[in-house]
């Protein structure tokens, strides 16, 4: 995790800005007060509320953990897809 603080991200926000995005990396800007702030991407951000609420509900977490002991166990079914034109 990056680590600036806020003097340097007035400096360098565009910088700082690139690399969050490009390395989808998370950033903490340290301000006084231990008053600090994280910054992250919009998708690294959106993944993060998905998952919060896949863990969030019993329901979806069991069935994604299901779902992970069956691949880790082999017990999958592959099938070949069809392609379509889509003027069809």
């Amino acid at each position: 995790m990056i680590a600036v603080n806020d003097i340097n991200l007035d400096k360098n926000i565009h910088s700082y800005m690139n690399k969050v995005t490009e390395n989808k990396e998370a950033m903490t800007i340290v301000r006084e007060n231990n008053q600090n702030i994280v910054m992250v991407s919009e998708e690294t951000y959106n993944n993060l509320l998905e998952n919060v609420y896949v863990m969030g509900n019993k329901a979806n977490y069991d069935w994604l953990m299901e779902s992970k002991e069956q691949l880790e166990k082999g017990n999958v079914v592959t099938k070949q897809l069809i392609e379509v034109d889509a003027d069809e």
